[in-house]
């Protein structure tokens, strides 16, 4: 933590624009960007005759609400407190903007990776979602409202969600094909 620590004072420097970029990973950005998602990807799967067209969608829209109801308890146990920017208080880690960025916009991106049909495209949409997670995590830690060990921890606990995800999805699409 004394690392985390010696970081977080190197890199805390609150201007305008670190706020903008911790502020993308707020709910009410990151969760209508996938809501988007989710339509478009349900839309476009109906369109074309999917069968369980509604499934990864779904199984998104449920991969989002897992994220408080995994962080929420995850911040009560382990009650650390806050960077000396923030009020004086507990329960920063792991950071919930990170990870409703992370898996907001990682549910989005792997919703719409199916349909571009150039590589191009594709690389271009997995690049702005690394770019936003990036940036919100960089905002937030820049900011000081979150220790640099608060973010890793929530782009953990989000790779463990959208692999998850990942699995699900390509293990229903397998047995739809079988049937």
């Amino acid at each position: 933590m004394r690392l985390d620590e010696r970081v977080s004072r190197a890199l805390v420097h609150p201007d305008r624009t670190s706020e903008l970029l911790a502020d993308l990973g707020n709910v009410q950005v990151a969760v209508p960007v996938l809501a988007l998602a989710l339509g478009y990807a349900a839309w476009r799967a109906r369109r074309i005759g999917t069968d369980r067209w509604w499934q990864p969608s779904a199984g998104a829209a449920l991969l989002m609400a897992l994220v408080p109801a995994l962080i929420v308890p995850i911040k009560e146990l382990t009650d650390r407190p806050g960077t000396p920017v923030v009020p004086p208080a507990t329960g920063y880690y792991p950071s919930g903007h990170t990870a409703t960025a992370a898996v907001a916009y990682g549910a989005a991106t792997l919703l719409l990776l199916p349909w571009p049909r150039t590589i191009w495209v594709r690389r271009t949409i997995v690049f702005l979602y690394g770019a936003l997670v990036l940036g919100v995590s960089y905002g937030l830690i820049r900011r000081g409202y979150h220790w640099p060990l608060d973010v890793v921890a929530s782009w953990c606990l989000s790779t463990v969600l959208l692999t998850g995800y990942v699995l699900a999805v390509s293990r229903g699409s397998r047995r739809t094909e079988r049937l």
